[in-house]
């Protein structure tokens, strides 16, 4: 796991906790921050996962060589 995976996940959870905040209270801005911080941190995430996957097949390539 690298960075970019873990600070997008972390990123989502804090989204969804600022998401559920904005509900509870009624707060629309916050309700729409924690959405968007969901998104990014999704982006993030997946940016994460593209970079790891990569690593690995470059790996197996090198490994066959």
């Amino acid at each position: 796991m690298n960075k970019d995976q873990v600070e997008g996940r972390l990123d989502q959870a804090k989204g969804k906790i600022k998401e559920f905040a904005g509900k509870v209270i009624d707060n629309d801005r916050l309700e729409a921050k924690g959405e968007a911080e969901q998104v990014s941190g999704k982006v993030q995430a997946k940016f994460g996962d593209s970079k790891e996957a990569v690593k690995d097949k470059a790996k197996d390539i090198v490994d066959k060589l």
